[in-house]
């Protein structure tokens, strides 16, 4: 018989309490002293930098228990048939009419750029504390008003008020606080090693100045309408530039709102507020947008087909750009997880956070032959129990919300058919959904693909919607080779015991970013962002973030000792023009490059003596 004892589990449950405590509690608060008490000394600029206080009304349609009209499910569309020069704004969610609004014409751009290039020019001369106090007072009015910008969020894009919290205000909180942080350090002078020369290395001092490119634009996706319009925003603010984003039409009822806050402060604060421009036109007008000779630099989030459109319309007028395309990311586990309870947690929000459409959101789960057999166990019972619907306007609890359009359903379907016909096993979902509340909604069911391989459609193509797939691998090998057996490389994920193993697997993928035992923290960190492959290339975010929004001028002069006693480099009178002996010259020049960068002494001394004697 076998004796248990209780008492065992009663310490356990209290050391598992008190180390939880430690790590969440105590470690915490002891950081925040530290970092905020210890490490921030009082200096001049505190004062100059307090945030102020922003009031801003808060649009109808965002507010509690709103109750607008709906439209009839053949009306939602953003073009109107017989108003080619407007924008239908409707909430994917509930069908409910948000307004209508005028595009963009080519004569409106044309006044934005030049109103921006204008502001731009007194605003490229301020103060990283000027700066800072802009970043500071946003951070403020985001803090003490997520409820409405989450709402606002929710209503133009359909998603759910957590989805909006994690990916739209705590990733834009994250970046702002960190360029709070970290941005003039990242942009004062960068101090380099300067010439190896022998002779010119103890001349010469080298550096590299960051100055801001002028009107930089941005193009972004509907998937996250603030936080994809905010985070170039204050990027470009910050590093002294002024912006003109353009949005989705999809999303141009928020955007006019979210612009319209950064604006606010601007004025505020008494600074200009044509610093920010928005912009948004159908495709028609897009390349007139992409190629004007007033835009310094391009960044796009979007999709690869539109992408080719606007490089080849950038290059007009060579204007450099930052593409991100999307990606298959992938998520490779390994046998010997202790806890796959945990790890379906992660899995679960990383496909299905904003019903899947997720730039670096989770396509693919490569699990080995263990951690396939139990997660497929553990997932299929959770997907089960997900609910569809609009929290914002619902008692319900909802998990999941609204896609943007239901203009890809029927492609969605086709890739879930096509995955079956090719022995793929359909445990849940796998088509679209009529909610009973909101029948004009763009719902689909929450989808889980088992035994999905390289032979089917959904292997290779992005679905950018809430499925989830799940492929098997028989060893390490087969789990890296499947991951990278796509045209795409933004980011992926590997969870294992052993730290080395996972750590040599994320050598070895082929994208932009990996995350070891997480998932995407790459981009919370602050970490450049971007792709490889067909995921786009250049980046954006961190220190490369904002350093690629300078212009990154190469500074070289006389170190100080020499400019105060006078000595200046000068041209060798062997080599100077006209040459009056071009043998000595040569000979001179020649014994000057082993002098500089030979590595034997007695060869440098030989060179020496020969330049001493002027080349003969």
């Amino acid at each position: 018989m076998i004796e248990i004892d209780l008492n065992l589990f009663e310490r356990q449950k209290k050391y598992q309490i008190s180390t939880t405590f430690f790590i969440f509690v105590i470690i915490p608060l002891a950081y925040i002293f530290y970092a905020r008490y210890i490490t921030k000394k009082p200096n001049k600029y505190n004062k100059l930098e307090e945030p102020v206080n922003i009031t801003i009304t808060i649009p109808n349609e965002a507010k509690p228990h709103w109750k607008g009209k709906r439209l009839y499910t053949s009306n939602m569309t953003v073009r109107l048939p017989n108003e080619p020069e407007k924008i239908q704004c409707y909430c994917p969610a509930t069908g409910q009419y948000l307004g209508t609004y005028c595009v963009t014409s080519r004569e409106d751009m044309d006044n934005q750029i030049s109103q921006a290039k204008k502001a731009q020019i007194e605003w490229g001369k301020s103060s990283f504390s000027t700066r800072r106090r802009l970043l500071k007072t946003l951070k403020r009015y985001i803090l003490e008003n997520q409820d409405n910008i989450a709402r606002i969020a929710c209503r133009d894009s359909g998603k759910t008020k957590l989805d909006a919290s994690m990916g739209e205000i705590m990733v834009t909180l994250e970046k702002i606080n960190w360029i709070i942080l970290n941005g003039e350090k990242t942009l004062r002078p960068s101090q380099r090693p300067g010439p190896s020369n022998l002779f010119m290395s103890y001349l010469k001092n080298a550096e590299v100045r960051y100055e801001p490119l002028g009107l930089v634009a941005a193009l972004i996706s509907w998937n996250y309408p603030f936080h994809n319009l905010m985070g170039p925003i204050v990027a470009a603010l910050f590093t002294g530039n002024s912006i003109i984003v353009k949005c989705s039409e999809q999303v141009m009822w928020s955007s006019i709102w979210f612009v319209e806050l950064v604006r606010t402060v601007l004025k505020q604060l008494d600074l200009n507020p044509d610093l920010v421009q928005l912009c948004c036109c159908y495709p028609e007008d897009a390349d007139y947008f992409t190629s004007h000779p007033g835009i310094s630099h391009l960044t796009f989030i979007g999709s690869e087909p539109v992408a080719h459109k606007v490089v080849t319309s950038a290059a007009k007028q060579l204007i450099p750009c930052v593409v991100e395309l999307g990606g298959k990311d992938a998520v490779i586990v390994m046998d010997d997880l202790p806890d796959y309870n945990a790890l379906s947690s992660v899995l679960m929000r990383g496909v299905f956070q904003s019903a899947g459409q997720n730039c670096i959101g989770i396509e693919r789960i490569i699990c080995l032959p263990k951690a396939f057999d139990t997660l497929v166990r553990i997932l299929s019972s959770r997907v089960k129990e997900l609910r569809l619907g609009s929290d914002i306007d619902q008692l319900d609890e909802i998990d999941l919300g609204a896609m943007i359009s239901n203009n890809r359903f029927d492609h969605l379907e086709e890739l879930v058919k096509d995955a079956v016909s090719k022995g793929a096993k359909l445990l849940h979902g796998g088509k679209r959904y009529q909610h009973p509340n909101y029948p004009q909604g763009n719902y689909f069911e929450p989808t889980l693909l088992v035994g999905v391989d390289s032979s089917m459609k959904i292997f290779h193509e992005e679905v950018f919607g809430p499925i989830m797939t799940i492929i098997e691998a028989s060893n390490v090998d087969e789990a890296v080779e499947i991951a990278n057996g796509t045209d795409y490389g933004l980011g992926n994920s590997v969870f294992g015991a052993n730290f080395q193993q996972c750590s040599d697997i994320a050598n070895r993928l082929q994208s932009g970013n990996v995350a070891i035992n997480d998932f995407a923290t790459y981009y919370v960190a602050q970490l450049p962002f971007g792709g490889v492959k067909k995921s786009g290339y250049g980046k954006f975010g961190g220190e490369e973030g904002l350093i690629g929004l300078c212009n990154a001028k190469s500074i070289i002069m006389d170190k100080p000792i020499w400019r105060a006693l006078g000595v200046k480099t000068s041209i060798p009178a062997e080599i100077d023009y006209p040459i009056k002996d071009s043998t000595k010259a040569w000979n001179f020049l020649n014994a000057l490059n082993i002098a500089s960068y030979d590595s034997s002494c007695w060869e440098v001394l030989k060179a020496l003596k020969k330049m001493a004697k002027g080349g003969t």
